[in-house]
């Protein structure tokens, strides 16, 4: 409905212009928005504060003028003036009653399709010269939901699992490899299980040997100059590091495969090619013996310039070299109008500077946004970052482990006569669900404080509390199997079924709001509330028991379509549903 009085709201600045009353290139940001206090309606509008000066009329003058001018519509049923200009409208209940009808017989619950673009999102992203730790977290199912959502929407995502798999820490991998076979021979092999251990052991060697360390250097200038040596370790390190990444992925539910996977390396190929054109457009400027770009607008604290590093002395790329060529081939050969990066909050001033000198170079086409989508940290209960007793950084398949133990531990308390199969079933879902539904709930650009008491618990805005309210949605139905509703119509004649199906009707804005700026916390609190709306109505208006069939056909109808949108709402944040809990 929102988008409707939207449209509404410019067919009459369209007609103003026809009339004189507004200049034919006057361009208005027509804002709706739900009121918080039903008895102002459903929806409120702004437009005549916002239109005061140029029409040249008091607010409420300016209100009613448009009242007079907008066009007729049978989902309206009135339309008034409140305070100083603002305009309410109220939504009829038969055009809101009919909306819902459709909805429950949509697949895409009555979704309407923007226009598509071709989208790349760029996220999970993880250091292939080690095992995923927390750090991937958020970025591995912030941006799952998202290209859930833009899919539903019917965008063409292209997934890029943009992952380290080149530069310094690979020179290092390699170097101690090259130690322990000298040392060893080929007995020397890599297992998964080491690959952490194998890391730490060869940042020591990096730190504390010079010998070491100009070792690893070298041995970069040689992976990325193609020699085959060096390549085949890389690639025994990567396919190890892959296999464990994709394990995870499955673990935690989340859409990426192997095929996504487009890293650093894939554009080594054209880094010459990008400094190449950097030069030929005279942006270059060498800097202790690096080539770098500086840009007016980024400067240090001192006002000195802050370069953006292009390639090293020794003839080494950096992450900026990388980025640069990974965005021109998003522009030109993916063809993308979006680019999501989902990269830490950290970052935010090394995507502001490539993204700049990305358009300055004219390595992206024009009308491509690139859209740096950062998120906080993910703390512990001391407000710092996440790590193990020790203080290590803590693996992310220990933290999915011990999820499903305490999740396992909490469903056999509340079932303790359910069969070890079952249980264990459960507990896996609630266990990745309370995880994954505990980070997304929060504000993207928030830092939040991780609680397994406060993740895996029953009320308040939690995956156990959203799963719980599915399965007693859908247990209405395990009682109703017998009835037919083909022929039943959804009517809204109790305050509290209106009170549903106008948060029903919402979720099209909501899946709107979430894809626009990347930020799932809305889809989350949109569910907890519609959950919250239904457990409402659910105890003021009796389903089964209904005091006549219609109204009981109706009210199961309102069950169907609530049950749909929370299990399509939580299979879009990357989380299962159950029948029974």
């Amino acid at each position: 409905m929102k988008s409707h009085i939207e449209s509404l709201l410019q067919q009459t600045i369209a007609s103003f212009k026809q009339q004189g009353i507004v200049p034919a290139d006057f361009q208005a940001r027509i804002q709706v928005d739900r009121t918080k206090d039903k008895s102002h309606g459903d929806l409120a509008t702004n437009l005549a504060m916002m239109l005061t000066k140029v029409v040249g009329k008091p607010p409420r003058d300016v209100a009613q003028l448009i009242i007079d001018n907008l066009p007729s519509s049978s989902h309206v049923a009135k339309v008034d003036i409140a305070g100083p200009g603002f305009i309410n409208f109220f939504i009829d209940d038969n055009a809101l009653a009919n909306q819902l009808q459709q909805a429950l017989e949509d697949e895409h619950l009555g979704i309407t399709l923007p226009k598509q673009q071709t989208i790349v999102v760029d996220y999970s992203s993880p250091n292939l010269a080690k095992e995923m730790h927390v750090g991937h977290l958020r970025s591995t199912i912030i941006g799952d939901s998202v290209v859930r959502a833009l899919e539903f929407l019917g965008h063409k995502v292209i997934r890029q699992n943009h992952v380290g798999d080149w530069g310094t820490q690979f020179g290092m991998l390699l170097a101690y490899m090259e130690e322990l076979r000298a040392a060893n021979g080929e007995q020397a092999e890599l297992e998964l299980s080491d690959l952490e251990t194998f890391y730490r052991a060869a940042k020591v060697r990096f730190d504390e040997s010079s010998d070491f360390a100009t070792r690893a250097r070298q041995l970069v200038v040689s992976l990325q100059s193609g020699d085959e040596y060096c390549n085949k370790l890389w690639r025994e390190f990567n396919d190890i590091s892959l296999s464990h990444c994709l394990d995870v992925y499955q673990r935690l539910g989340v859409s990426l495969t192997r095929d996504d996977v487009y890293g650093e390396s894939a554009y080594n190929d054209d880094l010459d090619q990008v400094v190449a054109d950097l030069d030929t457009k005279g942006l270059l400027t060498e800097s202790n013996g690096a080539k770098v770009v500086f840009q007016d607008e980024f400067k240090t604290k001192d006002g000195e310039p802050l370069p953006v590093i292009i390639q090293k002395a020794d003839g080494g790329y950096l992450y900026a070299t990388t980025d640069l060529a990974a965005m021109r081939y998003r522009s030109n050969v993916l063809k993308a109008d979006r680019a999501l990066y989902f990269v830490d909050l950290r970052q935010a001033l090394h995507f502001q500077q490539v993204f700049s000198l990305a358009r300055l170079a004219n390595f992206v086409r024009p009308d491509m946004t690139l859209e740096h989508l950062g998120f906080g940290t993910m703390n512990g209960e001391d407000g710092r970052p996440f790590k193990t007793r020790s203080g290590g950084v803590v693996k992310l398949v220990d933290l999915l482990e011990e999820a499903n133990v305490r999740a396992l531990e909490l469903v056999r308390s509340k079932n303790p006569d359910m069969d070890e199969a079952t249980l264990t079933e459960i507990a896996r879902v609630v266990g990745i669900s309370a995880v994954k539904y505990a980070d997304l709930s929060k504000n993207r650009t928030s830092d939040y404080i991780f609680s397994f008491e406060q993740m895996l618990s029953f009320e308040g805005n939690t995956a156990p509390y959203l799963l719980y309210a599915y399965t007693r949605v859908a247990g209405i139905f395990k009682r109703a199997e017998d009835i037919d509703l083909s022929q039943a119509k959804i009517t809204l004649e109790h305050p509290k079924e209106k009170d549903l199906g106008t948060k029903l009707a919402q979720f099209n804005e909501v899946l709107t709001r979430m894809t626009a700026k990347g930020q799932p916390h809305v889809l989350c609190g949109y569910l907890y509330e519609l959950a919250s709306e239904f457990s409402s109505f659910y105890e003021a208006c009796p389903v089964l028991a209904a005091e006549t069939e219609a109204e009981k056909q109706s009210r199961l109808l309102l069950a169907q379509l609530t049950a749909n949108t929370l299990k399509t709402g939580l299979s879009l944040l990357g989380i299962e549903t159950l029948e029974r809990m």
